[in-house]
């Protein structure tokens, strides 16, 4: 059963004073999920991408996650901008680690300016920051890029795979409609010791080929979508040890508040639901989920 009050730091966009009713506007933020009994880790937001009515600050983002059992979140960044913003926000609170990269759909965008290498160039600075565990998102997106984009894109990943491994960085992808590619640059290439898909969206045969690669594949509130049947195949046959989840908030809010805004408090709403279709009991299963987070990302502390 859901706490029927929208987190305080949300409470502005909702019409009343922070009781949801059934008509509140679709861009209101959703209920706040019951805590869950083991605290878990988002690792994968963007706390810079504004949405819903209201503004919300990092402090209260994470104090809204913290109060139903989200202690902290993986930052990330997907441009200059917002790798910029990556770095900044990791010296405001400590709750937070970050990952910077240019996003596979961005790549292109700075190649056709002439940019990217010095793009490049700059990620691997701000990489330097200690609290950055991860060169992401990166990868191949064949959905919203094509032609001679997908060249620049390729180049890009590679070039962030060679960062990541240089520096001791775990790789954070984003694939889309590209899984047997992606996968062969990784071999091509040599993949990191660490390796994350962040928001999976393969099937069983990615799902071995990533317990069979020890890459983590991490889970987002598509896993709850009813057309996901893929996901929850994969899930089903996901090594418990490579499982991790997120929000990717803004984005891919899960069931039953598909199309509202996300935010890092929405996190317990995925993982009863893998524990319902996985027949794990949810305390057992998120302590192992936050085994396998500092496993692939290292303390918060």
């Amino acid at each position: 059963m859901c706490n029927p009050l929208i987190p305080a730091a949300y409470r502005a966009s909702v019409p009343g004073g922070g009781q949801e009713s059934g008509n509140s506007p679709k861009r209101a933020f959703p209920p706040a999920p019951e805590p869950l009994p083991v605290p878990v880790m988002d690792n994968h937001t963007h706390l810079d991408f504004p949405d819903g009515e209201a503004p919300v600050g990092i402090k209260e983002a994470l104090d809204a996650a913290e109060a139903v059992g989200v202690q902290g979140a993986v930052q990330v960044g997907c441009d200059l901008e917002s790798s910029r913003f990556t770095v900044k926000a990791l010296d405001l609170d400590e709750r937070l680690l970050g990952a910077v990269a240019l996003h596979p759909n961005d790549a292109p965008r700075y190649a056709e300016r002439g940019e990217l290498e010095e793009a490049l160039a700059e990620i691997e600075r701000l990489a330097a920051h200690p609290r950055v565990r991860a060169i992401g998102e990166t990868g191949l997106d064949f959905f919203r890029t094509e032609g001679e984009g997908l060249a620049h894109q390729r180049h890009s990943f590679r070039r962030h795979i060679d960062i990541a491994k240089r520096l001791d960085l775990t790789l954070q992808i984003h694939d889309r409609d590209a899984h047997r590619d992606v996968v062969q640059v990784l071999k091509e290439e040599g993949a990191p010791d660490r390796v994350v898909f962040h928001c999976f969206s393969g099937d069983e045969e990615l799902a071995a080929t990533c317990n069979k690669e020890g890459w983590w594949m991490s889970f987002a509130g598509t896993l709850t979508f009813k057309n996901a049947t893929n996901l929850r195949a994969a899930l089903a046959v996901a090594d418990p040890d490579l499982v991790l989840v997120e929000t990717d908030a803004p984005f891919l809010t899960p069931h039953p508040h598909r199309g509202r805004p996300n935010a890092s408090y929405m996190v317990p709403y995925t993982v009863r639901s893998m524990a319902e279709l996985t027949s794990t009991d949810l305390a057992e299963l998120c302590a192992g989920i936050q085994r396998n987070t500092v496993r692939a990302y290292g303390s918060w502390e």
